[in-house]
């Protein structure tokens, strides 16, 4: 590896007796094919990043962004001490190939994720495949959010009041249970904690009607469209959240932009179309090992979290790759 990331390569396996060797630069080169390389953050050689989110780390370049995927994990909002390989390596590239095959929707973000400019032209070689370089838009204070199947916050909404975010829906619905129609079911941006489900009024004051409704239904047409695509390749696509900015374009007028992420098992709930059976929480294809694993040991959910043990991190990258692997329809590269 060049000086691409200080102080941010860890092994999996760690109690597995590998050989390392500790450069001058903080890098880590690995005597033992045995373990893999794990992003836990990302410091260029003298450049910081502009923010860090819980799993991305964003480097601002003017006009554009530069957002590395790290393979931080977070569950319970907490962001835990171990990562998990190649996850943001899924993000990224899966988030590439759903922007890509949706792009007649609605325009998004997406620059380039192979040309890194100036300072960071150097790194392309481990940028690529974790890392996007995008436009930079305004983003719209809520994530909006579309449910095509009863489950997670939704069913509690749904069990407490028989409706979701203001939206009435059919009585007798068990968990999981797929609705008659893709609901629209906003929320707050939380900048810590849980994001909160807002109504489509609530959404209309924060943003503005018009563009309310031009977000829900380019939300429910992306939803409908990779829905479709998904589940006769095996995944039922349950629930998904999707960003949004603007962007003046060249007369001068807002255009709303796709932004962030898409589609991938961090912002989707994927289940297996062949184990599905409504009436309970399903199987997923996300940390949904994690989260069992953190009830199992009884953790009270504050920071900071628990290091994880091999086989959680191993089940819960295999899940991660799998999830790509049925949609792109190849391995991870």
């Amino acid at each position: 590896m060049s000086g691409f990331f200080h102080t941010l390569v860890t092994l999996t396996s760690r109690r597995a007796a590998l050989e390392c060797i500790s450069l001058s630069s903080g890098e880590v080169a690995l005597l033992s094919g045995a373990a893999m390389r794990v992003v836990r953050e990302t410091n260029f050689d003298g450049i910081s990043p502009a923010a860090r989110g819980k799993v991305r780390d964003i480097y601002d370049l003017g006009d554009k962004l530069l957002i590395v995927a790290s393979d931080r994990l977070s569950a319970f909002d907490v962001v835990l001490p171990t990562g998990i390989p190649d996850k943001g390596r899924v993000l990224t590239q899966l988030s590439l190939f759903w922007f890509d095959l949706l792009r007649d929707v609605i325009p998004n973000h997406v620059l380039s994720a192979t040309e890194f400019s100036h300072e960071f032209a150097a790194y392309r070689e481990e940028l690529t495949g974790r890392s996007m370089v995008v436009r930079k838009t305004r983003p719209l204070p809520i994530e909006c959010v579309v449910r095509g199947y009863v489950s997670g916050s939704g069913w509690k909404d749904y069990r407490a009041s028989g409706n979701i975010c203001g939206l009435a829906l059919p009585s007798g619905l068990q968990e999981s249970d797929r609705l008659p129609e893709p609901i629209f079911t906003p929320a707050t941006k939380a900048v810590t904690g849980h994001d909160e489900n807002i109504s489509f009024e609530q959404a209309a004051t924060l943003i503005g009607r018009e563009l309310a409704e031009q977000v829900r239904d380019v939300s429910i047409e992306i939803y409908r469209r990779a829905a479709a695509y998904a589940e006769p390749r095996g995944i039922l696509l349950a629930d998904t959240k999707f960003e949004f900015g603007l962007l003046k374009n060249s007369s001068g007028v807002d255009e709303l932009i796709w932004i962030d992420e898409a589609l991938t098992p961090d912002s989707s709930r994927f289940w297996p179309a062949a184990q599905y059976q409504p009436g309970g929480p399903q199987p997923s294809f996300d940390k949904q090992f994690v989260r069992d694993y953190l009830e199992r040991i009884q953790w009270p959910k504050t920071p900071p979290g628990p290091e994880l043990p091999d086989e959680v991190v191993a089940a819960t990258r295999a899940k991660y790759r799998e999830a790509f692997r049925i949609l792109v329809g190849h391995e991870l590269d």
